[in-house]
């Protein structure tokens, strides 16, 4: 029997906020595991045993396996918006259901969140890092970090223009927000902003200080992608689409920049 999503909907909308922290927790959770796993089997380049070329490749497959399953969940979604309606139908219940279980409070919290991703927000953080990098003299680091938080804003507007979703009714005047909802830009950019942030902060400190960086950096684009369901501007499968394509975008800009480091060593990328 196939799971039915609109019959669970309004049941998640009743306990959205424990949903929101037991997945956050989850997801913290398998970001330190996956994190340790890592380290316990990487091995720095002019330690392996593989050859040059197939240490490059091994780690080049391991991004790209990373963008196939963010394209792959992207494609999912998209296909489901065009069926049966049963996705579109599971979205709204889900919304209504938000719409009288959630306190003002929770509301107020997640509509400060949210501001961490407007394009305001986002445009403040890229110029200001960007500036800073090219005061260190890390040139191409900040052209790589440029082009991977605008590239994600023209990804993201000729999706939405695309597949041209109508947002759902979003009323209650906390936040408001214009043109079509699928996928959601706010989910998209907080994973490339911050996503991008803790990686190019990853190269100023040292090991130990890294992890911490990285989980800030998962709770914040997890923490904002929610604040647009439970503020009701973005649809929840909108949401899980711009996750997706953040996901892809952002692997596809480190995997070039480290390609770059590879083939030209004397980039700045990776100066101290």
């Amino acid at each position: 029997m196939p799971f039915d999503l609109e019959a669970w909907a309004p049941w998640a909308g009743q306990h959205a906020l424990p949903i929101f922290g037991g997945l956050l927790a989850l997801l913290l959770l398998s970001t330190t595991a996956a994190w340790w796993g890592v380290r316990r089997i990487h091995v720095p380049r002019d330690q392996s045993r593989l050859s040059p070329a197939l240490y490059l490749g091994v780690r080049l497959a391991a991004g790209f396996a990373v963008i196939v399953t963010g394209a792959w969940l992207f494609a999912e979604l998209a296909e489901k918006l065009g069926t049966d309606g049963r996705m579109g139908r599971a979205d709204q219940a889900l919304a209504d259901s938000l719409r009288t279980q959630l306190p003002l409070a929770a509301l107020q919290v997640f509509a400060l969140l949210t501001r961490l991703a407007d394009t305001a927000t986002v445009t403040g953080v890229c110029i200001l890092v960007a500036a800073l990098l090219v005061w260190r003299g890390r040139r191409w680091l900040a052209l790589g970090w440029v082009l991977a938080v605008a590239g994600n804003g023209v990804l993201n507007t000729t999706l939405k223009q695309i597949f041209a979703r109508v947002r759902p009714v979003h009323d209650d005047g906390l936040v408001m927000a214009q043109g079509f909802s699928f996928p959601s830009g706010h989910s998209s950019g907080s994973v490339v902003l911050y996503g991008m942030l803790a990686y190019v902060l990853c190269r100023f400190v040292p090991p130990r200080g890294q992890l911490p960086l990285v989980l800030a950096a998962v709770a914040l684009a997890f923490s904002v992608g929610v604040s647009r369901v439970f503020l009701r501007v973005h649809f929840a499968s909108d949401v899980l689409a711009g996750f997706a394509s953040g996901t892809a975008w952002l692997v596809v800009c480190i995997a070039s920049i480290e390609l770059t480091r590879w083939i030209r060593p004397q980039t700045d990328i990776y100066k101290k």
